[in-house]
């Protein structure tokens, strides 16, 4: 079945059955290769996307579900000004060792930085915890998402 999709402001067709899981849509339908596969079971959050603004993990949602909610991928989040920003302060703090699960940060972090531009520690930690990282970058993360938050004028 055809499944008109609105991924990273461009309407796009997929074809294939309504339980097949976003992110298979995105990568082998689309060629999104950004998301990557983890777990399968929304446990490490790989494969994190924007969902009408929320992160979600996109290996539990069938394409079906996802309507016309607009999706937003790793190849997307930089059209915006927190993601540009979350992507740069990446780089500046060095985050990435293996680099595997840094396109579901980066999605998790741009969706906390829209619904909270000066969190706390703590809200950095809850809102990150879906998110492995077994090279254990996490406080370089965090240190990441707090100067995300400097530069768009919501440090604390």
């Amino acid at each position: 079945m055809a499944y008109r999709l609105k991924v990273n402001g461009e309407r796009r067709t997929v074809d294939a059955e309504g339980d097949t899981p976003l992110l298979w849509a995105l990568r082998d339908e689309l060629d999104l290769k950004g998301s990557k596969f983890g777990c399968g079971m929304a446990q490490c959050g790989a494969c994190t996307v924007h969902l009408d603004g929320q992160a979600v993990r996109s290996c539990s949602i069938p394409i079906e579900a996802v309507k016309d909610a607009p999706i937003t991928t790793i190849e997307g989040v930089g059209a915006s000004a927190i993601g540009r920003t979350v992507q740069a302060a990446w780089i500046a703090a060095d985050v990435a060792q293996c680099g595997y699960c840094q396109a579901g940060q980066i999605m998790s972090a741009s969706a906390l930085l829209a619904s909270n531009p000066s969190p706390s520690d703590a809200e950095i930690d809850a809102a990150m915890a879906g998110n492995l990282c077994r090279c254990g970058a996490y406080l370089r993360i965090r240190a990441a998402i707090k100067l995300a938050a400097s530069k768009l004028g919501g440090a604390k």
